[in-house]
């Protein structure tokens, strides 16, 4: 079912593309930005196809590209920012998240936060979603969209560099993208687990500082 889904989604992304042109590239790559699962190796290495028949430019293509993932990037942290605090300090507690997490996050976005948005941009499921823990951090918009802004460019140059190099066999770099993408989510689920268990440590056995 889910390779179903998989593969709607692929030729979804190929029509758009094909019958829309450079805006389509914009708007998918918004979409995907913005947290809908829409898969920018299969938008950009296409694209890098088109470059390859002659339909499209290559530097077009990437700009189109990564100013789509600015502007889906900018709507999922505005989200985060006026949204997000809120909604978490309220039902946070039923996701195991506190008031002193966000705090937290506050301090890695103010010391890291801004390497991070960068190279998440790079990292398959992780850079869809970085946007909104930065608007909750409150990280200073203009850098958010600079460093999402040049990490955004460098992926779309190599998704779409890829699909040029590829030609006619561009869908082929589905099947190493997948393997890639198992392995940052298999990553990410050990890391929550981790996070919970200590999470969970942390709540049954305070540090006792006071009475």
């Amino acid at each position: 079912m889910i390779s179903g889904i998989i593969s709607w989604l692929a030729s979804l992304i190929i029509s758009v593309i094909s019958g829309t042109g450079y805006f389509g590239v914009f708007v998918l790559m918004a979409l995907e930005s913005a947290c809908i699962p829409i898969s920018s190796e299969v938008i950009m290495p296409f694209s890098g196809f088109l470059v390859w028949q002659g339909q499209f430019a290559l530097a077009p293509v990437v700009l189109w590209g990564a100013f789509g993932n600015l502007s889906g990037s900018i709507i999922a942290y505005v989200v985060g920012y006026y949204g997000g605090r809120p909604l978490v300090e309220r039902y946070g507690k039923y996701i195991l998240v506190s008031k002193n997490d966000l705090a937290l996050a506050d301090k890695w976005f103010s010391k890291y936060g801004q390497g991070t948005v960068f190279f998440s941009r790079l990292l398959p499921v992780i850079r869809t979603f970085i946007s909104l823990p930065a608007g909750i951090a409150r990280m200073n918009f203009k850098k958010f969209c600079l460093y999402t802004f040049l990490g955004a460019l460098l992926w779309s140059y190599f998704l779409a560099y890829a699909g040029l190099i590829m030609g006619e066999k561009w869908n082929s770099l589905r099947i190493y993208f997948e393997k890639f993408d198992f392995i940052i989510i298999v990553v990410v689920i050990v890391g929550i687990i981790w996070w919970a268990k200590r999470h969970f440590k942390t709540v049954n056995h305070p540090s006792g500082d006071h009475p």
